[in-house]
């Protein structure tokens, strides 16, 4: 079954991001995954939530998400947007479908 990662991400050192910006399109291509959307225009349609920069990732499964997350290629550019950016990221899984 398909995941997401939803991230919302201040950034507070913008030349610090860049890196992790440049680097981490690699490692989430080499576990299977995509960009559905990466800092895109939001437009709020209900509540008081205003994000900074929304990022919404696809993976072929949870599993696949969780090993990306914790894998060794990615472990020092998740160090990177921990210094450089405040991070709130949610992963969940997709929508089971059935024929018919």
């Amino acid at each position: 079954m398909t995941a997401y990662l939803f991230a919302n991400i201040d950034v507070t050192d913008r030349d610090g991001y860049d890196e992790y910006r440049k680097r981490v399109p690699a490692t989430i291509a080499a576990f299977g995954g995509r960009y559905l959307t990466r800092a895109g225009a939001t437009e709020i349609l209900e509540g008081d939530w205003v994000p900074k920069r929304l990022v919404i990732l696809e993976f072929p499964s949870m599993a696949v998400l969780k090993a990306w997350y914790d894998c060794p290629e990615y472990r020092p550019l998740r160090d990177i947007r921990e210094r450089t950016a405040i991070s709130s990221i949610v992963a969940i899984d997709g929508i089971a479908t059935s024929p018919g």
